[in-house]
């Protein structure tokens, strides 16, 4: 399906890449720091004396902040502009870092990675805004995905770079100094950043206190793409986020006796699939919108089978090839969850761009977040029995595809008549 073009949409070019970059630039440094404690777990639990289910906390917690803001910074976005949210937080993942760096107990460090994911949260919702302001809605799809890549080679960093880190000169000096990262993309953000290109100004927004928000929220919601999006989203990102956020290195050294540097590696493979799958989706996306859900829901049902086939595997170890083609599959959990934005995009004006966005990206967040704790809970309560807490991954993928089936047809009628309507649009513009 050829897309149709859009009176009034941004030209892209040289100089949307360099200000799209900059902004790109802030979530990446924001993934490197939500995905540290996934390279430093077993060092977090000897060093504040915690069992598996204090550990997922601190994860918990951070993905709790993080999904609870989402609606919030959409609204933000959507009133302030890109720029500002950024700038903030940029400040407070920052803060969040080194108040982890420096933490002398359990309790102030579960406040640093609070206020990490207060920071994280701002970042992904601006960085879309961002795209949907600078370049044509016909690459949406691609350059979506593109921010998924560059966020997953921020956890590629953090899988490589900090955990050397970690293990050569120490905890604070490791966490401390990957703050400096922070500070620099902030005066980047302060120096370059634009929210839109000139003569392509939205439309101001008259502050009308809660009742606005309430009306943007609910008109995101009465969209049957704003839930398809948020349901796709919930089902396709969590398995590979709780294992590489935490649980998938003590998974590989405890469950299935790797040592910590090839567990690294296996990682390290699921960020780098991640990366190559993402280019895959945004071309196979950007071209034929038809693939979108056949995409979604096939990488569920391979993760689902990898996942099944690894848990049930009858020797004490599953093998190492089985491994390597589950994390390579998991690799493609992020790109698939990319694809919850494009049901969601065109279904929203752009006045309503961040609130929607921020309400399909709650599903993946939340999703993550039940699936760590009861991972944590069903550890300690089954003596790290690690085959039977993964297996809550197939619940949860179980209740995501049906909502995504039942919404499918829905969402597919709305998207239909905004197509039509879109083409009338189209022919009755002057030229």
């Amino acid at each position: 399906m050829s897309a149709v073009a859009i009176p009034g949409d941004p030209p892209g070019g040289r100089r949307a890449l360099a200000v799209w970059g900059t902004g790109v630039s802030v979530y990446f440094v924001a993934v490197i720091f939500r995905t540290s404690l996934g390279v430093a777990g077993l060092d977090a639990a000897d060093r504040f004396h915690v069992n598996a289910s204090a550990l997922s906390t601190f994860s918990i917690l951070q993905l709790l902040v993080y999904a609870g803001m989402q609606i919030p910074v959409g609204l933000l976005v959507d009133r302030l502009g890109t720029k500002k949210v950024l700038a903030l937080g940029a400040v407070l993942f920052t803060a969040g870092q080194l108040g982890f760096a420096f933490s002398p107990s359990y309790g102030t460090a579960l406040a640093s990675r609070a206020l990490l994911g207060c920071g994280d949260a701002l970042t992904f919702i601006s960085v879309l805004r961002l795209g949907s302001r600078w370049f044509p809605a016909r690459r949406g799809p691609l350059v979506a995905q593109f921010a998924g890549l560059v966020g997953m080679a921020g956890n590629l960093v953090s899988t490589l770079v900090l955990a050397r880190l970690l293990h050569g000169i120490g905890w604070t000096a490791a966490f401390a100094g990957s703050a400096a990262a922070g500070a620099v993309v902030l005066v980047l953000v302060l120096l370059f950043l634009k929210d839109h290109p000139e003569g392509h100004e939205p439309e101001p927004l008259p502050h009308q206190g809660a009742a606005y928000v309430r009306r943007q929220i609910a008109a995101s919601w009465r969209e049957p793409g704003t839930r398809l999006g948020l349901w796709v989203h919930f089902t396709t990102q969590f398995p590979a986020m709780v294992f590489l956020l935490l649980w998938g290195l003590p998974f590989l050294v405890e469950a299935q006796g790797l040592s910590r540097a090839v567990a690294g590696e296996l990682l390290t493979l699921v960020v780098l699939s991640n990366m190559v799958v993402g280019l895959v989706y945004g071309q196979i996306v950007a071209r034929h919108h038809g693939a979108r859900l056949p995409l979604a829901l096939g990488t569920v049902a391979a993760t689902a089978v990898l996942w099944a086939a690894t848990l049930a595997y009858p020797g004490p170890h599953a093998p190492m090839w089985l491994l390597i083609v589950l994390c390579a599959v998991l690799g493609a959990c992020g790109p698939a969850s990319m694809i919850g934005f494009d049901f969601a995009r065109p279904a929203n004006p752009p006045e309503r761009q961040g609130t929607a966005s921020g309400i399909t990206n709650m599903g993946g967040f939340v999703a993550s977040m039940t699936t760590l704790f009861a991972i944590g809970v069903l550890l300690d309560s089954t003596g790290d029995d690690y085959s039977l807490a993964f297996s809550v991954v197939f619940v949860l993928q179980a209740v995501g595809v049906s909502q995504i089936l039942r919404l499918r047809g829905q969402a597919a009628r709305r998207e239909r008549e905004r197509l039509v309507a879109s083409r009338v649009e189209t022919v009755h513009v002057p030229a």
